[in-house]
Parts: C-alpha cells; structure tokens; sequence
C-alpha cells in the first residue's frame, strides 16, 4: 500500500473512534490503563535508583568516608561499599601475629585512624542505641543517635526536615514516624528509660528509612557515658572529613584492612575498582547455580508478556465491534474497488490511532500520578528518590508497545473484515461456520505443550523463555480451543429455561463473534486468578515460616538482669498485673544453668537436649560449604530433615516451670505432662527426642573469663572450650501448639540435676490479646522499675494479602464485566434481526432485555470458568522458579519446597458473581426498542 492510502486509512479511522466515542474511550482505557502502570512504575523505579552521587550522601553524608573497625586484630576484606558486604579472619592460633594486628590490638581504633587518615583528618563518630521512651499512652522502643544537625557531615545521610537543630543537651530531633506513633509534635517531651526529659525541637528524617522510630541529641547528651577506657564514647564507626585535596583511594581502603578496619570512600564509590582487584570478590562466585536468572527478573517479564498478551485479547472484541457495525462501510469500500489490502488498512488504523492516543494518553498520567503521588509513593518504598528521573528511552518503548498493542488487538478484526463477502456485507447477513476441528486440535496441543513447558523449564538456566512463552503458549491454545469448548458448554442448553436457553444456543451458532469474547473475559479472569494464587501461596508459604514464640494473644515479661539482687522480680510482675488487669494465671519461668550457685555472679554454663543421632537430618552433620552439591543435595532431601523445628522461645533452651508454664508457654493442655513435672520428669514436644522413654540432656561447663591471648612469641592462644557431660532424665511427650523450646523441666528435675535455676521471667495467657494502647501502658510500668526488661505480645501471623485479595477480586470484576459489554456489543451487532423476529412473534421487551443479559452472562460465565482454569498455570510455575531459586542459595533442609494455595473465596466470587453482575448489568443497560431493520425485497 502507499503512503498516501494509509493516511485515508488512518483518517477514516480517526474518524470512526470519534464517531464510537464510548468503545473508543474503552479501549483507550485498556491501552492507556497498562501504559500507565508500567510507565509509573519504570518512573518510581528509575527515581529510586540512586547515581553514585546520590549514593555516596547516604551512605556517608557530606563525609569523605564512613569508616568502622571490623574486628581488632583480624584482616579485613570488603565490598567497595563495606555496607555491601564486609568479611574477616581471626589470627590462626600458634602462629604469629602481623605487625598491623599487633598494632591492632595495642592501639584504640580512633587513634589508630589518626595516625593511619592524612594528617588533619577529622573524625565524627556515628553511634547509636536504643531505649524505651515515653509517649502520650505509655512508652515504644526507639533507636537513639547523637548528631550535630548544623554540621554539613551529617547533610544526606540525617536531613532536619521542619523545626530546628537541638541546641542544648536537654533538646531532640525525632523523626516523623516516631511522632505519629507516640501522639508527639514539636514542642512536647519525651523521657527516655535511663534519662531526663528532652523537649522535641524539630524533625529529623533518614532519606534512605523512613520508618524508623530515632530520636537524635547532641554529641553526648544522650546516650549513656561508656566505661573508662573506651574511645570515642563507645564509638566503632565514624564519618571521616580529609584535609583538602587529600582522597582515600582504594589502595588505601586495602591497607586499612589490614587492621581489620573497613571504609566507604567517596573517592571509591564515584570510581569503584575492578572486580578484579576486590579481594572479597574472589572465590564469591555466589551460592547455587548462578546460570539461574534472578526470579525478580523471571517474576517482572512474566507479569508483563501476559499483561500485554491480556491487553490484546481483551482490546481485539472492542475492534471487532467496530468493525461489525462498519460492515456497511467496508463493504462499499470493497465494492468501490478496494482490495483486502485498504480494508484491512482501516481496521488496522483503528488499532493505531486508538493506540498511539491511549500509549501518550498512559505516558502523560503517569508521569503526573507520580509527580503529584511521590510523597505516598516515597513513604510505601521506605526512601526518598534520589530524583525525579524520566527516562526517555524508557517512556517512548512503552509508549511504542501501547502503539504496537493497539495494533495486534486489531490483527484478527481486520483479516476478518478483509475476508468477508462484499455482497453479505452490503446485504448486512453473516455466514455461520461450524468450529474449525485443526484449529482445537492445535489448540489442545498448545495448551499440553506450554503448560509442560512453563511447570518443568524452570530448571534451565534463561528461565524467563519457558515461564513466560510456556504460560502464553497454554493461553492461547485455550483461545484456539474456546470454539469447541463453547459448542461443548452449548449443551446445557436443554436444561435452562427460554431466555438462557437462546442466548446459549445464539453463542454456539455464532461461534465466530463468542470466541473472541470469552476469550477476553477468560484473559482477564486469568490474570487475575494468577496473581491471587501468587500472592495467597506467598502469603500462605510465610504463615507456614512463621514461627510463633508463644501462644496467640499470650503476654511475656523477660528479665534481662538475672543476677542475684540486681532486679525485684515481684515488683515487675506486680506492675504487669496492675497496669493490664485480667491476664489470667501466671506461668513463672526460669532458666536452667550449671553449676547451681552460678545464679550469684558466676559465670553460668549451659543446658541442651540432645536428638539422638539416629533422628538428626544427616545435612546437618556435615559442612555444606566442603561438601560435593550433589550430595549435599541427596542428604537434605533425607525424610528426617523435613519439618525441622525453629525453636524460638525467649527463655533459653531448656526452660524450667510448672503446670501453669506448659500451658501458657507451650499452648499444652496435658493433665498426664503436669502430672509427670511435678513427679520430677521433664516433657519433650517431639518423640523423636526420647529414647526408651528418657531425653539426654548435654550440660556444659561455664566458659573461662576472658578471651583470646597473645603468647610471649606473638602468637594467638585461644582459651580451653569447656568440658560437658550428658545425662538421661525420664520424660514424657505432649502435644504443643508453640514449638518454643524442645523440652520443659519442672523444679523437682531441675534440682535432682543440680542446675541453677535462673529467675527469666512470666508468661500470661489472656482470653484476648491486649490492645496496643495497653501494651504501651504496661511497657512503661515495667520500665519505670527495669528499663532492661522486655515485655512482649504474641499477636499471631498477620497477613497482609486481605486487601490485595479483595483489590484483585474487584479489578477481575470490573475488566471481565467491561470484557463481556463489548461481547454485548459484538453480539448485539449481529442480532438485530433475530430480535426483530423475536418481536414480531409477540415477544416483548423484557423477553428481549433478558436475552441480551444471558448473553453477556454466557459469556462471563465460559470466560471466568476457562480463564480459572488458565490462571493456574503462571502461578504455579513462578512459585516453582522462586523455590528453585531458594533451593540454590539456602543451605536449610526444606527450602526449596513448594507451598501452593488457592484462594477459593475470590475464585468462588468471580465464577459465581461476576456472571451474575454481567446479566443484571446487561439486562438493565439492554435498551427495549428496537432500531429499524433494513426490510430485504
């Protein structure tokens, strides 16, 4: 075709989407729609990927470097940013040390830096702790910080947002989250535990985290004086300010290692070294198989290829619509000497104009979506931009595959007007052609064959290619497949009443118009379903990982003073009580140790159960890093390494308490377990642990005071690890809801054994968790009289995919209902004579809305059954790559299992709801007059 017989086809074209306005309005929607979402998210993506610059201010504020002791005396080895990655290695014992870890050791590391800086350097140090402080209803944790705000060091990495610096050494600046969740603003007082009350002054941000609960004072009015002797109050890190035109370059970063202290250089970060010349890089080749692609990378071109193939099935109805009511004027085209060539040129310019409008019409909302949204955009990522970054290349290939999009949407549309007869299209009659049995055959085949290929490709190494085309593969062989499988759902026709019943038998005789149609419901219900199943078998593979330390709505108070007289444990359970009335029986818990007077001041050893060796997961057995991966591979798939528990108690490994303890700790109700503690046995909460109806216990010795010495030749001698012995104690088992320690002794044990026992704490177990106003009131009594207790809630796995589900479950709704309107429109096209001769056969108006109804609800109803069915596919597979993915950078027995879960709730409501909306809606929107019918001679 010529140029000049494309631009009366893109001007026809113009002119019909003005005509259309509605459908054209929708399918700048569903262009404009994704072009939005990829573009704003290539925008905050962009903007959150900091240039060097950038990274530099956070990292080290207006700083030359940001420098840390790794270990004195150990040789250091670092990433270029050591915030990347840090490693070291102690001195080997019997043999001499270096010369730089003598001096190491003999040298506190601020002078140290002193005399290895240039001279003149000047070091700020960057400390911090954390504390409880007051708040309106009680007291939260929060991190503290000591900082000087009118230095330009601390410019990029600690910014003063509002307010002003503090001044003197009874002022603060807190950071914003921090006063929302204490109920603050400037001008009000906080108290920390061990403190004085500091008046807030202003508002102190982290660029790089937003959400941190920090309160920052004046270099030494805030954190606790360290013990004599320590450099730099405490310190280990500092922001170093070189002299000018001085740089510390890499060369000199390596020297620094040496003395096991690490540094971020601005001069490195801006001109990072070669990999090569990383000694930390070698021999890091990564853990797994590192010819796997990044499951990120498979995850993002997935969404995306099955969002563009969506966008195509459910634009291509819209475009046949257009072309079904132009099939006049394409006809007259044809029949004025136009070949298929300039008819399929009109529908195509549809496709491109309703494109480029809907790709520019993306592009430009986003960009403002983003501008006005930054803000909320900045507080869900948890760091400000560097920059508000628009990419060019970036917006014109999205706009570009918006364009192309409209286009492919209008492929089949115009190769099915080019086709059809001039005289049937002037006639305004339609053939009916049975379903083409090649086409279900290939079809079939597609689906077979791109399902194999999304469920078992993954294990190559480019596993974007059978993910993504095996996915779209399936999808589309179902398409090819919906004719036959339309005729199939035609006969459940003889079971519905009249207006059903012809709308079903309307959908099987006029295949060509339905398939098209379910398609589009089936790609949007699909997309949908995939990611509900994603993200409920997401959410679902970490209720599993979550391990609970206690029963759910349980309350416990952990002492962190067990010394004999260093704490009044009555009193802190006293103000527990008192502040949060009706927490019901106190479970008292205390530690076991070894010896039994260690509890005075002594160093205390240990006490372990022991699973016998016949019951340990032989991976555990073995050093993973020496091991051939293949045969570290064989051993974690040993049945004895499935389920492992995580115990993640608070009161030590071996726990000693009562009846009251077993069933508010452990969630235990077990009369025969309360019965044997107090007999003197101890209670396991895993069979596998006993053997003959006993459990071994190891005891360990207390460790020598004092670590690591230096021998009169130099060399490193490393103190005597503790003797330990082991003994069998009758046990019995019982069944606990919290895996919070393998096994429970009672006082009657713990004293036969000789073993301290340690005062750790209480447990409550209430009938409803306190709420958080109370929490915070109960925190604050409790560290009015210790400030190093820890009081904690066990509130259970909190799920955040409530909202996402429900988010889904609406989008899915509105795309498929938009979807089977345009199957409306495209039946309602070619219907106007069988409605014409319904009406002249006496029926009436609501007969004739009904049928319009269940015929969009026929096709809601196929689209949402095969699109539920073609959902899977995706979904299961990127679990698939993400547990490969786990399986070969963890070392943990059991982590490259696959959890899916379906979410039945959202799944029922689209199948069931959705085809009812889409017959009300119809029905409603369905007008009841009929327009004028060409009469035929």
């Amino acid at each position: 075709m010529s140029l000049s017989s494309w631009r009366l086809a893109l001007r026809i074209a113009r002119r019909d989407a003005l005509r259309a306005k509605g459908r054209s309005a929708l399918v700048l929607a569903m262009i404009a729609l994704p072009v939005l979402g990829v573009t704003g998210a290539d925008i905050v993506y962009r903007s959150g990927q900091l240039d060097p610059g950038e990274r530099v201010a956070r990292v080290m504020g207006g700083a030359d470097a940001l420098v840390s002791v790794y270990q004195r005396g150990d040789l250091a080895e670092q990433a270029p940013d050591y915030l990347d990655g840090r490693t070291g290695s102690s001195p080997e014992p019997g043999k001499p040390l270096g010369a730089e870890q003598r001096r190491s050791l003999a040298t506190e590391p601020a002078t140290l830096l002193g005399e290895l800086l240039p001279a003149g350097s000047r070091l700020v140090p960057v400390q911090g702790g954390g504390t409880f402080t007051t708040t309106r209803e009680g007291q939260l944790r929060v991190a503290t910080a000591e900082a000087d705000l009118t230095d330009p060091v601390w410019r990029g990495k600690l910014d003063l947002v509002e307010g002003k610096a503090p001044a003197t050494d009874r002022e603060v600046a807190a950071t914003r989250h921090f006063l929302d969740q204490a109920g603050l603003r400037i001008g009000d007082t906080t108290t920390p535990r061990e403190g004085h009350p500091y008046t807030v002054t202003g508002v102190v941000e982290n660029p790089a985290a937003l959400d941190e609960d920090t309160l920052v004072g004046r270099p030494g009015a805030l954190l606790p004086a360290p013990a004599g002797g320590e450099s730099a109050r405490g310190a280990d890190t500092w922001l170093a300010v070189l002299p000018a035109g001085a740089v510390l370059d890499w060369p000199k970063v390596l020297e620094l290692n040496k003395y096991g202290i690490t540094a971020s250089s601005r001069a490195v970060l801006l001109d990072p070294p070669a990999r090569a010349e990383v000694p930390f890089y070698q021999g890091r080749a990564g853990t797994g198989d590192d010819r796997l692609e990044n499951p990120i990378l498979v995850i993002t071109a997935t969404v995306a290829g099955m969002a563009l193939l969506e966008i195509v099935l459910l634009a291509g109805p819209a475009f046949a619509v257009g072309a079904r009511r132009s099939r006049r004027q394409l006809g007259l085209l044809a029949a004025a000497g136009g070949d298929r060539s300039q008819v399929r040129a009109v529908v195509l310019g549809g496709g491109a104009v309703l494109g480029a409008a809907g790709a520019v019409l993306g592009v430009v909302l986003a960009v403002g979506l983003v501008a006005v949204g930054r803000p909320w955009a900045e507080q869900r990522a948890n760091s400000r931009f560097g920059h508000f970054d628009l990419h060019a290349l970036d917006l014109l290939g999205i706009a570009l595959i918006g364009l192309v999009t409209g286009l492919l949407a209008a492929v089949v549309p115009a190769v099915q007007a080019a086709r059809q007869d001039v005289v049937e299209a002037l006639d305004g009659r339609g053939t009916v052609k049975p379903a083409n049995r090649r086409l279900a055959l290939l079809g079939l085949v597609m689906l077979i064959g791109g399902t194999a290929l999304a469920l078992g490709g993954q294990a190559v190494g480019q596993r974007t290619v059978p993910v993504l085309g095996g996915s779209m593969i399936a999808e589309l062989g179902m398409v090819a497949l919906t004719p036959i499988l339309v005729g199939l759902f035609g006969r459940l026709g003889r079971w519905l009443p009249l207006s059903p019943r012809l709308a079903l038998r309307d959908a099987v005789r006029h295949r060509g118009r339905t398939a098209p149609a379910v398609a589009a419901v089936m790609a949007a219900v699909a997309g949908s379903v995939a990611v509900g199943i994603y993200t409920t078998s997401n959410d679902q593979a970490a209720r599993e990982r979550y391990e609970a330390r206690m029963p759910n709505g349980a309350v416990s108070l952990s002492f962190s003073s067990r010394t004999e007289g260093a704490f009044d444990a009555a009193r802190q359970r006293a103000a527990v009580e008192q502040a949060a009335p009706g927490l019901g029986e106190r479970g008292d818990v205390a530690s076991a140790a070894f010896p039994a007077d260690c509890n005075a001041g002594k160093s205390c050893g240990y006490v372990e159960a022991v699973l016998p060796k016949e019951q340990r997961c032989p991976a555990y057995e073995v050093d993973s890093r020496r091991t051939d991966p293949a045969e570290y591979d064989r051993l974690r798939r040993d049945p004895r390494c499935t389920h492992q528990p995580n115990y993640t108690g608070q009161f030590g490994a071996t726990p000693i308490g009562g009846a009251a303890v077993l069933r508010n700790l452990f969630g235990a109700q077990d009369r025969a377990a309360e019965g044997a503690l107090a007999a003197g046995k101890a209670v396991v909460f895993d069979a596998r642990y006993l053997t003959e109806g006993q459990v071994t216990l190891r005891i360990t010795d207390p460790w020598p005071e004092g670590g690591p010495t230096v021998g009169p030749d130099g060399s490193v001698v490393q103190p005597k690890e503790p003797a330990s012995h082991e003994v069998r104690v009758d046990a019995v088992v019982a069944a606990a809801r919290v895996q919070a320690a393998p096994v429970l002794l009672g006082d009657p044990a713990a004293r036969q054994l000789g073993l301290a026992r340690l005062d750790a704490g209480s447990v409550w177990l209430p009938p409803a968790a306190p709420d958080g106003t109370a929490e915070q009131r109960v925190t604050s009594a409790v560290a009015k009289l210790d400030p190093g207790s820890r009081l904690e809630v066990e509130r259970g796995y909190r799920s955040s995919q409530g909202l996402i589900s429900v988010g889904l479950t609406v989008f899915a709704a509105l795309v498929a209902l938009g979807a089977a309107g345009i199957a409306t429109g495209l039946a309602a096209a070619d219907s106007q004579r069988d409605l014409a001769t319904l009406a002249a056969v006496g029926a009436t108006g609501g007969i004739r809305r009904r049928l319009s109804g269940f015929q969009c609800g026929v096709i809601a109803a196929m689209g949402a059954a095969l699109g539920t069915v073609c959902g899977v596919v995706p979904a299961v597979a990127l679990r698939k790559v993400e547990a490969l993915a786990a399986s070969g950078t963890s070392t943990v027995p059991g982590s490259d299992e696959v959890v899916i879960a379906f979410p039945w709730a959202t799944m029922g409501v689209t199948l069931l709801l959705l085809p009812a909306v889409a017959v009300l809606l119809a029905t409603l929107l369905t007008r009841s007059r009929l327009s004028l019918v060409r009469r035929e001679a």
